[in-house]
């Protein structure tokens, strides 16, 4: 038997529900621990029955919002302090030796890069292929300009490149981390790229998502990893779907914010058609909703196929893929360049439209719902899609990849 250490960002669904995919993976002569330092999705790893390590320092509600910001480019500044980064590697590295942890497998938590190196236990990372080096550094068109056109394509090349410099090459890490790598023995991290790179990055995606790249030998494609929340679908949802209008489903992540969660239900408020909206996580005493739109709790998605005709989505990768599973077109939004790239991704395929966030208020949003609703060669399209992910399962190669490092 062999501990595996799993450390996701704990305020973040889709990590955390990736983590525990790939730990139900693991063979049950395996332990796995849990570990994190915000409490927010704590009770879906208490639900899986998994063990859990509540761990400190953790952040504000303040600093939470700027890490988001940070993440999606809105911001310079991050709230990793010199302190806190310090004092996290520290917790890690003492939790590691603790339980004689045999491989570590993160999310975004930066800190483990340095204390699982400095540790010597193997690190892995599930992970969507856009961001990743590889990735950034083959990508002629980020899709940061929309269009088609001549001018759209050479504006969104210049975008591109420039990101390409700042993302691989530019020393905007915060210094916190090159710092306490030195003090810990191992690389610094200056680069956004070197801060989102384990020992073996495992590659959450399709096989077409990977087509005209070359991949490093520590990059390897493990297939789609997506949420399958053991809960039932309540009951509105079943009534919903048996009615005569149209059943959307809003799904936002953990990534939006309240101001789009309104905007997005006021306007699906003005069609005829009937919404399902796990928002409630962003709404505040006294918010009112259109009647037709339903706030639920999180739901298990990936039985909505048959029982929902349309979705729109923030562009996470988690919500893409279980919507790609079930069979659903989709309007993606997209609030930073890796959600950008997950919803262009189906739009290539056709089953997908995308809308920047920013327009959500105007008609073409509601343009893009109606077509999503009605389109045949969408719904075409997302059947498609849907045969090709029959018999992927990433969470079980993942699985398999940690287990051929740990039980060697």
């Amino acid at each position: 038997m062999a501990t595996v250490v799993f450390c996701p960002v704990t305020f973040n669904l889709a990590e955390t529900t990736r983590m525990i995919e790939v730990a139900r993976a693991l063979d049950g002569a395996h332990r796995p621990v849990f570990m994190g330092y915000e409490h927010d999705y704590v009770r879906l790893i208490a639900d899986a029955g998994f063990e859990y390590r509540a761990c400190e320092p953790g952040w504000t509600a303040a600093q939470r919002r700027q890490a988001i910001d940070f993440d999606q480019g809105r911001a310079l500044r991050s709230p990793f302090t010199r302190d806190l980064v310090r004092a996290r590697v520290e917790v890690e590295r003492r939790l590691i030796r603790e339980t004689d942890a045999a491989a570590v497998v993160i999310g975004s938590n930066i800190t483990s890069l340095i204390s699982a190196r400095a540790e010597g236990v193997p690190l892995f990372y599930p992970v969507p292929f856009a961001l990743t080096g590889p990735q950034v550094e083959q990508t002629r068109r980020m899709h940061f300009v929309q269009g088609s056109g001549a001018i759209a394509r050479a504006a969104d090349r210049i975008a591109t490149a420039a990101f390409r410099w700042l993302y691989t090459s530019a020393p905007v890490a915060p210094r916190a981390f090159s710092t306490v790598a030195k003090e810990n023995g191992v690389p610094p991290l200056r680069t956004v790229a070197s801060m989102l790179e384990a020992d073996v990055n495992l590659l959450t995606v399709m096989p077409w998502e990977l087509d005209g790249y070359d991949l490093p030998g520590d990059y390897q494609r493990v297939g789609p990893i997506f949420a399958r929340l053991d809960a039932p679908m309540p009951a509105i949802v079943h009534g919903l779907a048996s009615a005569p209008e149209p059943l959307v489903y809003l799904g936002l992540g953990s990534s939006a914010d309240r101001r789009l969660a309104l905007a997005a239900a006021a306007q699906l408020g003005a069609l005829p058609v009937n919404v399902v909206a796990p928002i409630g996580h962003y709404l505040e005493p006294g918010d009112e909703v259109p009647a037709n739109v339903h706030v639920t709790d999180l739901l298990p998605a990936h039985l909505l196929g048959g029982l929902v005709d349309a979705a729109v989505l923030h562009g996470g990768q988690g919500t893409v893929q279980t919507a790609c599973a079930t069979g659903i077109p989709f309007v993606g939004l997209g609030l930073q360049p890796e959600q950008v790239w997950n919803v262009e991704v189906c739009v290539s395929r056709g089953n997908a439209l995308r809308v920047p966030p920013k327009r959500v208020g105007r008609p073409e949003f509601l343009d893009a719902v109606r077509r999503v609703i009605s389109d045949a060669s969408l719904r075409e399209a997302a059947a498609e899609v849907q045969r090709a992910f029959t018999g992927e399962d990433g969470a079980i190669a993942a699985a398999r990849a940690i287990e051929a490092t740990i039980g060697g």
